[in-house]
């Protein structure tokens, strides 16, 4: 009887299951990943269409950046995607008049300078973004192939799954998609990464919304310079189809 035991509780330690940590169940591994491979094919597909839907469309960008929780600046553009699928933007917003502001020269040169340093950085916040939003379907099959995609739920959301994607762009970055079951098509995207080092973090939130009868798109995107305290954000509206 106590052999019986002792060969019962060994399968049982041997059977590969696979938890899903914070979600509170766990599941046989040959099903999490069967589900994970549907789900990452889902996620290729939805990508890939979105992101030639898109180029059929033009739509106003509004930016807002923020220093500290001072805004310090207001953009305005017009976008649409070029041949190579990323944003051609031109701008809609009055040239700025150099004459504006007081103060002497010692003053506005100090005052230019840290203009200029924050308005570099954002811009390297800006393309690191871009890297990132949409996702690439070849770099999340790269990740797939890696192992480096985890399928989770998402609480008290039952219509929605998360795939969470380590080493994505940069090593040690995460991104984090909450995708709809359902309509298969993207929510939300949450992803932590950094500039040119791991110390200087940024952080990245971004909705997505459903246009009527059209693709599925961005309409609002939060970059967060930690070190800096610089944050960009990002509304898109006014869709018109081309």
């Amino acid at each position: 009887m106590r052999n019986n035991v002792q060969r019962i509780a060994k399968v049982a330690l041997l059977t590969p299951f696979v938890f899903l940590g914070g979600f509170g169940f766990s599941r046989p591994a040959n099903a999490q990943n069967q589900e994970l491979q549907e789900r990452v094919a889902e996620m290729k597909e939805a990508a890939a269409k979105n992101k030639q839907a898109m180029a059929q469309y033009t739509w106003v960008e509004q930016i807002n950046i923020s220093l500290k929780g001072e805004q310090k600046k207001q953009e305005h553009f017009q976008v649409r995607l070029g041949p190579d699928g990323k944003p051609q933007k031109t701008p809609l917003d009055p040239p700025a008049d150099p004459s504006a502001g007081g103060g002497g020269r010692l003053k506005k040169h100090i005052v230019e300078k840290k203009k200029e340093e924050y308005k570099e950085y954002a811009e390297q916040m800006k393309a690191l973004a871009q890297q990132y939003v949409p996702p690439d379907k070849e770099l999340i099959q790269q990740a797939y192939a890696q192992g480096n995609i985890t399928l989770g739920s998402v609480a008290d959301a039952p219509g929605e799954l998360q795939l969470v994607i380590h080493n994505y762009l940069k090593p040690q970055d995460s991104m984090t998609l909450v995708f709809d079951k359902t309509q298969k098509e993207l929510l939300r995207l949450q992803i932590a990464s950094y500039m040119d080092d791991p110390k200087d973090a940024m952080n990245l939130t971004v909705q997505f919304s459903r246009l009527p009868e059209g693709p599925n798109h961005v309409s609002s995107m939060m970059i967060d310079g930690v070190s800096k305290q610089l944050n960009i954000s990002t509304q898109n509206s006014n869709y018109q189809h081309l």
